[in-house]
């Protein structure tokens, strides 16, 4: 079977590595792809916004599984598109991608089916939401109704902070039309993690566990960013809370979207928070997210492809319980100095071409090959993933292989984890 993988970041890359260990599949090509997919996929030169471009190579190239990794072309309805060619595409449709696209039509779904999050407003009024602020309490959580890559949301101290950040969002438009409509919702406090299930429309299958790190600097400073790190699984989600998560927000979730007519298909995403009144849903993504894939998937044993295929299928209810390998993985992203703001490309990079590490895996992000030398092309640059028989352990070899990296304006946090444990120096 050939597969065509859409994306071209670090998630798409470890699952293009995992994808490649299958028996069923055969061939990979990447659309665009980056430079550091190019010894295990074909990259071919197709922006993942050109839907048309993509569902024509799909059928002239006869691929019989396409993955998207990234939410903007899942937005964009990629997979309705694909469906009426009857080609076999893993993600949701566009009316089910809503759930990650709008962040109103997420919380007023849950609102619906009585799925736990924070109490929540919503604005399509700069005057409106202000004068909200000001009788409210805080800290507050004010998010842009749209795609933001990850960055559309702000926590706010005081009322100066919330003023600012509305105005930047919905009258500056600093993510564009994302910001046409905002939501506040109340600060809610627990243990952040993130719960990646496939989902076939009617079952759903939860992968392990894993915990983000949102912000830019150490001890979850700064801004948003993509997300600067993760680990997997996490202790703190017992059996117990397994359940729970299962019971009030994964199949409520699969079974309301059901009920009202758009079942999902695909990764189901639910950014949580375990609060002492149970967990509650922070966001839904609409597929894996980045960089809890490039942490989760090395763990898992199961062939990612048949997974899927049962995913398109609608035959998750009679697939083979997961099988995960023991022991813990850590991936620690590598940035550019400036980001999620400006940075600089083109920045030589020392350390990958005779990168050699026992347990550890580098996935590119933001790379390119100029005259036959590696560079930065990106904010995010490379993910250094590392496996271990405990986290403390996963995380010391995932900073060792962090540590043979070098370029000019190299950023990464040094505490990936200190959540749970107290990092010293870059190490735990």
């Amino acid at each position: 079977m050939k597969v065509l993988v859409i994306g071209s970041g670090g998630r798409e890359h470890a699952l293009v590595w995992k994808l490649k260990k299958s028996k069923k599949v055969d061939k990979i090509f990447c659309a665009p792809g980056n430079a550091g997919m190019g010894k295990l996929a074909k990259c071919v030169n197709l922006k993942v916004e050109n839907t048309k471009a993509l569902v024509d190579f799909a059928l002239r190239n006869k691929i019989g599984l396409t993955v998207v990794g990234p939410e903007v072309p899942l937005a964009k309805g990629i997979v309705n598109e694909f469906q009426r060619k009857k080609l076999k595409i893993f993600g949701p449709t566009k009316a089910a991608a809503q759930l990650e696209s709008s962040k109103v039509f997420s919380k007023e779904f849950m609102r619906k089916h009585h799925i736990p999050t924070a109490p929540f407003k919503t604005f399509t009024m700069f005057a409106e939401a202000v004068g909200f602020c000001n009788s409210a309490q805080f800290p507050l959580v004010i998010k842009a109704d749209g795609l933001a890559a990850g960055k559309g949301v702000i926590i706010v101290k005081n009322i100066e902070e919330a003023t600012k950040a509305l105005d930047d969002i919905m009258l500056s438009k600093v993510f564009g039309d994302a910001g046409t409509q905002v939501l506040i919702e109340s600060f809610i406090v627990g243990q952040e993690v993130s719960i990646m299930a496939i989902a076939d429309g009617k079952t759903i299958i939860p992968l392990l566990p894993s915990q983000d790190h949102k912000q830019a600097y150490e001890g979850d400073k700064g801004p948003n960013t993509g997300g600067m790190g993760a680990y997997c699984p996490t202790d703190f989600v017992t059996k117990d809370v397994m359940t729970q998560i299962m019971d009030h927000v994964l199949m409520p979730t699969i079974h309301g979207m059901a009920q009202d007519g758009i079942p999902f298909k695909g990764v189901l995403y639910a950014g949580m928070m375990l609060t002492e009144a149970g967990p509650k849903v922070l966001e839904y993504n609409a597929r894996f997210g980045d960089p809890e894939t490039q942490a989760v998937l090395p763990l898992l044993k199961t062939d990612l492809a048949e997974l899927m295929l049962a995913s398109i299928n609608q035959t998750l209810g009679a697939f083979p319980k997961l099988n995960w390998q023991q022991g813990s993985s850590a991936c620690i992203t590598i940035a550019s100095k400036g980001y999620p703001g400006r940075y600089k490309k083109g920045m030589p990079i020392k350390g990958l071409h005779d990168f050699k590490e026992e347990n550890c895996f580098v996935f590119h992000a933001g790379t390119a090959l100029k005259d036959r030398k590696w560079v930065t092309n990106g904010g995010r640059v490379l993910g250094i993933t590392g496996i271990d028989k405990n986290l403390r352990l996963a995380l010391n070899r995932a900073y060792k292989g962090v540590e043979r990296i070098k370029f000019n304006g190299v950023m990464y946090r040094k505490d990936i984890g200190f959540r749970v444990l107290k990092p010293t120096k870059g190490k735990v």
